[in-house]
């Protein structure tokens, strides 16, 4: 039922050692805040975009202690963020923390000893002995403080109200009446917490409730509360960023579509949506990819990407892969993720840092298969896979980023772009890219390049760029239920796909995996043309 990819993994670490060059991103460092909402976009206060890369950092299981600081100095756990080309953490915490007294003035040494986490006291004590006898409130803020002193960004989170893991339907966590979940508890929680951080210039945002959900969630009580939620944030600290969830573990928000929220403040609202593989079960392995993910895409954009439409910023606070790169279903599912991340050019927040838990589900160490960092946060789990995320880290478009607009041809398979190196076409970084137009007549040519176009020259040969523009091996067509296939034809007869080889070449061989077959793996020919106005560093060689 599964299949291998041969192409995944392999491709994008040949491509990175023969570029011969760091890929990574330089985080976004902003200056001036606080941040605000303009049209579709975040932008600081100069007007110029915003755009949140984030990474999940996890604070809100039983011991209430970020995860990780057992095994690393905050401060080099905040510089590794950095250095990966994040600007900013949502930081994960339970409603508890700060309506519990009894529980906030705890110590991180005592709640570690109440779990018997006996060696995480050891490491605690090692690595970040300032925090191991601070009250659990004060080692969260001495988090964010660290976070700040590193230039990184923070998204509050209210994970849950219990601590506990997230999520099921039935943890008493999921909706207003729940067990756990008193709206008036949870309206003090926020307050105290937006309270706690007005002017922490580095606490950006507050998200008000991580995944509804549950057999009681309605659209009524949501409407009842959500709107009450936001309202008592922005009076407590008007600074930040409000950001509000959907239903069905923040999977769908299609319920605003004929229905907006009403608040007494404007330009600081944000909607944000969770995307994973197992939201579509195993689809992505039993069906063909390309109508897996033409039918996801599709039912994405009518239950939440609209929003961005209707002028409202989308922030994808939860999406990953399991990076032991054994998942099909995840991998399968993470390359169109990669596209239409590209395209929308939405805020989003990847789940998540640490490789391992103190605590988790009642056991002790416990891996978490989707950690950007290994099991004792020494190392990245999977560079290659940093790489490619590097290609969403920067803005493509947006308030302050006024080049002329162009489209660049993303590649998600690898994050990398297409691009003219010494007058042949490969791929490389995004930011390196020329800029291409689509034009009405699907000819795919370069930006101020007199009428220079993307040609196939025939199966299983090597894409080129040349003048004579106006042939059907000029002609651009995307195809495929992905729409994530370009093709030409040649001679007037065989369609061909873009495609890449193995020696980093951008050629043409037969289009692959458009119906049907669902062990077959397209996405060595999935190409997006996404639309670009920041400034290339490329020089056109034509």
């Amino acid at each position: 039922m599964g299949c291998s990819f041969p192409l995944n993994i392999p491709l994008v670490t040949t491509i990175v050692l023969l570029l011969g060059v760091t890929l990574l991103t330089k985080p976004m460092v902003v200056t001036s805040f606080p941040l605000f909402t303009q049209n579709r976009w975040i932008v600081d206060e100069k007007g110029s975009r915003v755009k949140l890369a984030c990474v999940n950092w996890v604070s809100h299981l039983e011991p209430i202690v970020a995860e990780g600081l057992g095994e690393r100095p905050l401060d080099v756990i905040a510089n590794e963020i950095k250095s990966m080309g994040f600007n900013c953490v949502r930081l994960t915490w339970p409603t508890f923390l700060v309506t519990n007294n009894s529980l906030a003035s705890l110590t991180v040494r005592q709640s570690l000893k109440n779990f018997g986490l006996f060696q995480a006291i050891v490491g605690v004590q090692a690595n970040n002995p300032s925090i191991i006898d601070l009250p659990l409130i004060k080692a969260y803020q001495a988090v964010v403080k660290g976070l700040g002193e590193k230039g990184v960004m923070v998204v509050l989170d209210n994970h849950v109200s219990k601590p506990q893991w997230c999520c099921s339907g039935n943890d008493g966590n999921g909706f207003f009446g729940d067990q756990y979940l008193d709206p008036e508890v949870w309206t003090t929680g926020l307050t105290n917490m937006a309270t706690l951080f007005k002017g922490v210039t580095n606490v950006v945002a507050m998200s008000l409730r991580n995944e509804l959900r549950g057999r009681t969630q309605n659209a009524k009580l949501w409407f009842r509360y959500m709107p009450r939620g936001a309202e008592v944030v922005h009076a407590a600290n008007p600074d930040v960023l409000v950001i509000l969830s959907g239903l069905s573990y923040d999977s769908d928000l299609s319920f605003l579509r004929n229905q907006g929220v009403k608040l007494s403040f404007d330009r600081k609202l944000v909607f944000e949506l969770h995307w994973y593989a197992f939201f579509s079960g195993s689809a992505w392995i039993l069906k063909n990819l390309n109508q897996v993910c033409g039918q996801v895409t599709q039912n994405m954009i009518e239950r939440a990407g609209y929003l961005l439409e209707q002028g409202y910023p989308l922030f994808v606070s939860e999406f990953g892969r399991d990076l032991r790169g054994t998942n099909d279903n995840d991998n399968r599912y993470f390359n169109c993720f990669m596209a239409v991340a590209a395209d929308l050019d939405f805020d989003w927040a990847l789940w998540t840092l640490i490789g391992s838990y103190y605590l988790r589900e009642g056991i002790l160490g416990e891996i978490e298969v989707y950690g950007i960092l290994n099991v004792n946060t020494t190392q990245v789990t999977d560079p290659s896979f940093l790489q490619r995320i590097a290609a969403l880290q920067l803005p493509y478009q947006g308030p302050g980023l006024l080049e002329a607009e162009h489209k660049v041809i993303f590649h998600p398979l690898t994050g990398l772009c297409i691009l003219i190196k010494s007058q042949q076409l490969v791929l490389g970084s995004c930011s390196n890219s020329e800029a291409w137009e689509y034009t009405i007549q699907k000819v795919l040519s370069l930006k101020g390049a007199n009428s220079t176009c993307l040609l196939a020259d025939g199966e299983g040969k090597q894409a080129k760029v040349g003048n004579e523009c106006l042939g059907p091996n000029s002609i651009w067509e995307m195809i495929s239920d992905s729409k994530l296939h370009l093709s030409s034809k040649i001679n007037n007869a065989s369609d061909v796909c873009l495609d890449v080889d193995a020696n980093n070449n951008i050629v043409t061989n037969a289009c692959k995996c458009l119906s049907d077959d669902k062990r077959c793996d397209p996405t060595s020919q999935w190409f997006k043309l996404v639309n670009n106005t920041r400034k290339s560093t490329s020089t056109l060689l034509y």
